[in-house]
């Protein structure tokens, strides 16, 4: 497994795939990776011949300062975990090399970015997709895989690539859950046993939306919603019904696909859940 830290080093090492004559599957990440993330790599593996990873945590997207200095790293049990699942390369850039000084170039999607989680978190989403932008022009990979937990980016970046026609094959993953329903997250480290616990109520919501037999917005609104205001260490911080693909709204009773876009904080610690619901 070859590890690079140089947008040079890393382009020789891809240019000596592709003269090869074979593929690149990216799977960006912000490091201190779990299971979920090696079910990206798996993915990847199983869609190209070449499978890179990026490690890069990204300070374009935190609102906070606070947020980007706790965010967990360790970088040496990152690269075992890679090589254990036979990544071919690793990019780990320096902020100076992602934004160089002087830096001026954004990538925003002028609605996606500014509705539902973006509304919450300003300019998250331009951050996220700047960074993308720039990762795909790094690597230049020909599929790249993304988490459906975060659903509300990966429609994003789709749409990104599609409109900036990046030949790159975007593919959605399935969120990986511990084995009592949790969304595995780099960030559930950092909750204690209590809330730790409680978080579960995120899965047991959409769980119980997903039982509903007469599904309407409203219906699947209310469920999930008292679900959670149950829960006393939970604090409700978004729940988003929108249309699966496009994310507009949606209204009335279900009559296609919907995704539901789900977060709360758990003392202190703000987690997401996803899931979409046909009728």
């Amino acid at each position: 497994m070859q590890v690079v830290r140089t947008i040079a080093d890393c382009r020789t090492a891809t240019g000596a795939f592709r003269s090869a004559g074979e593929t690149i599957g990216l799977v960006p990440t912000m490091g201190f990776l779990h299971a979920g993330h090696m079910e990206l790599v798996a993915t990847a593996k199983s869609k190209a011949d070449r499978v890179a990873v990026t490690i890069f945590v990204n300070p374009t997207q935190f609102g906070e300062a606070s947020d980007l200095d706790s965010y967990p790293r360790d970088e040496e049990r990152d690269l075992e975990m890679l090589r254990a699942a036979g990544v071919d390369l690793v990019l780990i850039p320096d902020v100076s090399d992602v934004y160089p000084d002087g830096d001026e170039t954004i990538v925003e999607t002028t609605r996606m970015a500014n509705i539902l989680h973006g509304e919450v978190r300003p300019g998250h989403f331009r951050g996220v997709t700047t960074v993308v932008a720039r990762l795909f022009n790094f690597v230049q990979p020909d599929v790249a895989c993304f988490g459906e937990k975060d659903y509300q980016q990966l429609q994003i970046i789709k749409r990104m690539t599609r409109d900036l026609a990046f030949p790159i094959e975007i593919i959605g993953v399935p969120i990986v859950r511990e084995n009592d329903g949790l969304a595995m997250s780099s960030r559930n480290v950092r909750l204690n046993a209590e809330d730790r616990q409680a978080a579960l109520v995120l899965s047991r919501s959409l769980d119980a939306a997903e039982a509903l037999k007469n599904k309407s917005v409203d219906s699947l609104r209310d469920t999930i919603a008292n679900t959670i205001h149950a829960e006393p260490r939970a604090t409700l911080r978004g729940l988003d019904i929108v249309q699966a693909e496009s994310l507009a709204d949606l209204a009335g009773p279900l009559t296609t696909p919907a995704a539901i876009m789900l977060s709360a904080e758990f003392g202190g610690v703000l987690l997401l859940d996803q899931r979409v619901i046909t009728p």
